[in-house]
């Protein structure tokens, strides 16, 4: 079965040829409405990407992660993570405190800290 394609629709005849062509299918008021529908110019945008969560590798995993995980529950994770967020200022201004007690300089400290942060998330306080 042979099929033609015009603006109206298709049209499709038993004959096994093609009668007409493209050119004169598309001919005239057909084409001035086809040409009006189609937009004159396609923006295309960046392609929408996924923002990488950050995760914690041992998340679920520590001592603590069960007790963490059951109080996220009970207060809500808006509040948790309030309070976590104080928890973590008050560990750091601790951490910054013996480091001006012993003289250790800014990088000494500031490895401190992230040892502290990678022991939170062994123990599961970081769940």
């Amino acid at each position: 079965m042979a099929t033609s394609i015009s603006a109206t629709g298709l049209k499709g005849s038993l004959c096994s040829s093609f009668h007409g062509s493209w050119r004169t299918s598309m001919a005239g008021d057909d084409y001035a409405m086809l040409a009006k529908s189609v937009p004159n110019h396609v923006r295309v945008g960046k392609p929408v990407r996924a923002r990488p969560m950050m995760k914690n590798v041992n998340e679920g995993k520590g001592l603590f992660a069960p007790i963490v995980v059951v109080t996220r529950n009970i207060i809500g994770k808006k509040r948790f993570n309030q309070l976590r967020g104080k928890a973590i200022a008050l560990h750091s201004q601790v951490i910054t405190e013996f480091c001006k007690s012993i003289g250790a300089d800014a990088k000494q400290r500031q490895g401190l800290i992230r040892l502290a942060k990678k022991n939170g998330e062994r123990l599961g306080f970081l769940a």
